[in-house]
């Protein structure tokens, strides 16, 4: 099979024939259709201080993919032969505290399709079952290639209330562009969305936020002058990792404000702690997606509503050929557009 390969440790990728994975008793093997491109797949290629300290080369990078079961195992009970899937990229142990609490998103023993093991840009990848979403009809092969970074995007805005809530975003990149999307579908009151790139914040305000402001050039306090608001922010989402958001963020929340922190910062960050507790802020740090209830609950909210999930399919912006894929990674890393998604199903 043709697949996107890091033969050694170091900068760059390479396509290449490899051997088809094998497919176990409790597997999945999945003709990979369409894959997104993430930003930890951006970190494998070039190969920076993260990559070269949990990355083990060789292996195949991808994780966030759409396709069609073409194998199962003789364990396999509930996926068959034709259905048309994404995965969770998290294969967890079963067996840590979490594990057995139902916390299986919080596993101690995590292993990552894509970073831990064989990932999807390839045209064939293989996966337990235990981690297959089979889709529902309706699901295009491009929205389904978004999932993973959707179920991100979900478990971040669902992670507290947000009906007739003021919502304030930072980062207005593909997963902050969804959560906005979400808060809107779900009944937030307004929406704010920060960032530095004017594309992004037009598609922000596509996706339903009631201001996209540049915070190079404008302050979040006079967003909310703008739109009448009489006291703070109730619920904060934190997508960028950039160290002068979570200040700024918590600046300007309500007492009581709920922050949901997804952004991985690159460097330590002051905050007014004196803020956080005489306002009695709430910090929640996210990971991933709740295994399953995350899935479930995207699937539903897709499923029922067509002005979500056209809303969600726009966050596309560039749709390339597999064997185009370094076009697509340079345009992933300019961080100016939306989602970047690789077509695997002419190779």
């Amino acid at each position: 099979m043709l697949a996107l390969y890091k033969s050694a440790a170091g900068p760059g990728l390479e396509l290449v024939q490899r051997p088809e994975p094998t497919t176990g008793e409790s597997d999945v093997k999945i003709r990979v259709l369409r894959t997104g491109l993430c930003g930890t797949d951006l970190h494998i290629e070039s190969w920076d201080a993260w990559a070269a300290s949990t990355i083990k080369a060789p292996m195949i990078p991808g994780h966030e993919f759409y396709g069609e079961v073409v194998e199962v195992g003789s364990r396999v009970r509930d996926v068959q032969v034709g259905a048309k899937v994404s995965g969770e990229g998290h294969i967890v142990c079963g067996t840590c505290r979490n594990c057995r609490a139902g916390r299986r998103h919080m596993c101690i023993r995590t292993s990552s399709v894509g970073v831990n093991r064989d990932g999807a840009f390839a045209q064939y990848v293989v996966i337990p079952e235990s981690n297959v979403w089979v889709h529902h009809e309706g699901i295009e092969p491009d929205l389904g290639a978004l999932f993973d970074p959707f179920g991100n995007a979900v478990h971040t805005a669902l992670t507290f209330p947000l009906v007739g809530e003021d919502v304030l975003i930072s980062g207005a990149g593909p997963i902050g562009l969804m959560a906005t999307a979400v808060a809107r579908h779900v009944g937030a009151r307004f929406i704010v969305v920060t960032d530095v790139s004017e594309p992004r914040l037009e598609l922000a305000r596509g996706m339903g936020a009631d201001l996209a402001i540049d915070v190079s050039k404008n302050r979040i306090a006079q967003s909310q002058r703008n739109l009448g608001m009489q006291e703070g922010f109730d619920v904060g989402f934190e997508m960028s990792g950039h160290p002068s958001a979570l200040p700024e963020m918590i600046a300007n929340m309500n007492h009581g404000g709920r922050v949901a922190m997804l952004g991985l910062p690159t460097q330590s960050i002051d905050l007014d702690w004196a803020k956080l507790v005489t306002h009695m802020i709430t910090i929640k740090g996210i990971y991933g997606r709740e295994m399953y209830e995350t899935w479930a609950a995207m699937s539903a909210m897709l499923s029922s509503s067509k002005w979500l999930r056209a809303t969600i399919s726009s966050v596309i912006t560039d749709r390339l050929p597999a064997t185009q894929w370094q076009e697509g990674f340079d345009i992933a890393r300019k961080g100016i557009g939306g989602k970047v998604i690789l077509d695997w199903s002419n190779l």
